[in-house]
């Protein structure tokens, strides 16, 4: 333990927020590896370790600090902090393990008065993602043919094949109409 560790000690205590950060720096990468050694999943590794900092913010007037340090208190709420996590996990799979599978339900309908999606529906795939990804979504035509993995031009020729043959079946349908 130094002097400097120590001094980041009081003046968490003290209520020092940017003292928390600091030791956060300094001890995050020690007390990850530990909590990793403990549980299989780096995320719940990464949350024991926020669960530990927030503890020791919340407890700081409290907290056992062994030679002015608090890395020993740490490691020690990590360790919990794992145990609790996992046991929450047997927990939940436990209880996902109890509830009957459901039948596969399909995708909402909504109802299309206009027909649009029903004529979205009838394009060819390659022109239907240009109309998406331009049109519905709004990105630029560049960058629609990066997403595809097309050049712009296809995208440009494709757009435009779909937009007569939208406008046509929308004038076919509003004839229909009157």
């Amino acid at each position: 333990m130094t002097d400097d560790e120590a001094a980041l000690t009081e003046r968490l205590r003290a209520g020092d927020e940017s003292a928390l950060g600091e030791l956060f720096d300094r001890h995050e990468a020690r007390l990850f590896r530990h909590a990793c050694r403990l549980l299989s999943a780096r995320e719940d590794a990464k949350d024991a370790v926020a669960i530990a900092f927030f503890e020791l913010w919340r407890k700081r007037a409290s907290a056992r600090m062994v030679d002015g340090s608090p890395l020993p208190w740490l490691l020690t709420t990590v360790a919990n902090s794992a145990r609790n996590l996992e046991r929450s996990g047997r927990r939940y799979r436990a209880l996902l393990g109890k509830v009957p599978a459901a039948a596969h339900a399909d995708a909402p309908v909504a109802e299309d008065e206009s027909g649009v999606l029903a004529a979205l529906r009838r394009l060819p795939a390659g022109e239907r993602s240009v109309v998406v990804l331009t049109v519905l979504e709004g990105y630029p035509e560049r960058s629609a043919a990066e997403a595809l993995g097309i050049p712009v031009g296809t995208v440009k020729s494709r757009l435009s094949r779909a937009k007569g043959r939208l406008r046509d079946e929308m004038t076919a349908m509003e004839a229909s109409w009157t």
